[in-house]
C-alpha cells in the first residue's frame, strides 16, 4: 500500500524490539523510545513528548492488541530517516482501545511528510484487519520474519492493484 516508502523497508530501518516494560501507555512509550535506534538529530525527550501529546488527543490503539503511536506532526526532514519501530511488550497493557483489548504490540511511526505518514498508517491498519496477521504478530516474529511477511503482503497489494 505505501507508494512513498515500503512498510517492509521502514520496519527494517526501525527495528523490532522485545520485552518492552511498562504498566501503562506512558511507561511503555517511555521504554520504547529509550530502546529504539533514533535517526540522527532526533532528540529522545522531544520524541516522547510529541508522542504523548498525540496520545492525549486520542489513543492510537487500533484494537486487536495493536497500537500505532506517532507524533502528530512530522519530526523528520529527510525521507531516508523515516522508520517504523515495532515493539512487543513484556505484558499487555490497557490502552483505551475501542475493543477494550489490552495492547501487546506497538508500531511506532516516524515520517517526514503527511503522504508517507498516511500511507504507512493505512498499510498497518489494513494488515491488522487480518486475523492471520494478528496471529503472526502474537508469535513475536523476528525482524527478518516480519520484514519478509510485509514484503509478501506488499507484493500481493501491488499485484491486486495491477488486476
Amino acid at each position: 500500500m505505501p507508494s512513498v516508502a515500503s512498510l517492509a523497508e521502514l520496519v527494517d530501518r526501525g527495528g523490532v524490539y522485545y520485552n518492552i516494560g511498562g504498566a501503562n501507555p506512558v511507561e511503555a512509550l517511555n521504554e520504547a523510545t529509550k530502546a529504539m535506534n533514533l535517526p540522527k538529530g532526533l532528540d529522545r525527550e522531544s520524541l516522547l513528548t510529541a508522542i504523548l501529546e498525540r496520545e492525549a488527543l486520542m489513543p492510537t490503539a487500533l484494537g486487536h492488541g495493536v497500537a500505532i503511536p506517532h507524533p502528530r506532526n512530522t519530526m523528520l526532514s529527510d525521507s531516508g530517516s523515516q522508520r517504523v519501530a515495532v515493539f512487543f511488550l513484556k505484558t499487555p497493557i490497557a490502552y483505551n482501545a475501542l475493543d477494550r483489548k489490552p495492547v501487546s504490540v506497538l508500531f511506532l511511526i516516524l515520517s517526514s511528510d503527511a503522504k508517507s505518514h498516511l500511507a504507512t498508517l493505512a498499510a498497518i491498519s489494513h494488515l491488522c484487519q487480518s486475523q492471520d496477521f494478528l496471529d503472526f504478530l502474537a508469535k513475536r516474529p523476528s525482524k527478518e520474519e516480519l520484514v519478509a511477511r510485509l514484503k509478501t503482503a506488499e507484493a500481493a497489494w501491488a499485484k491486486a492493484a495491477e488486476d
